[in-house]
């Protein structure tokens, strides 16, 4: 029996890609970057271990992104987003001046079209009743 994907679990994938991408960097500080610069032997064998992982783990989303909804995909869904802060911007509601809320607007931006690539073939398959395969190399 096939598992049915749940809205529940595409807002658990999209959370995690968010949180993926603020963990690296966030304009509050807080972030693997931050911890990271200026590099120094501070706790770097920890350092070098968490960015490792976080290394597969981008490894994994952006492979799956790029596999699940490709470069077209990734360009709309960019286009969609950049379309939606213009409309922000021009009926007033968000000022480009505003460096720090174009930051993080990139970022869930980021996150969000992460989250859409691992998560998508099971919106296509609840949206069209089709199946994705991965080919199987020999």
């Amino acid at each position: 029996m096939v598992s049915k994907m749940k809205t529940g679990g595409f807002l658990l994938r999209w959370l995690f890609a968010i949180l993926l991408v603020l963990i690296t960097y966030n304009p509050s500080s807080y972030s693997f970057y931050h911890w990271l610069w200026p590099l120094t032997n501070d706790q770097l064998p920890l350092k070098i271990l968490a960015g490792l992982v976080m290394l597969v783990v981008y490894i994994i989303f952006i492979r799956a992104t790029f596999r699940s909804i490709g470069i077209l995909g990734i360009v709309l869904a960019s286009a969609v987003s950049v379309t939606i802060v213009w409309l922000f911007i021009d009926q007033g509601w968000m000022n480009l001046d505003n460096t720090t809320a174009i930051k993080w607007i990139v970022l869930i931006v980021l996150g969000t079209i992460l989250g859409i690539g691992i998560s998508w073939s099971h919106i296509r398959r609840k949206l069209t009743g089709q199946f994705d395969t991965d080919d199987i190399e020999e």
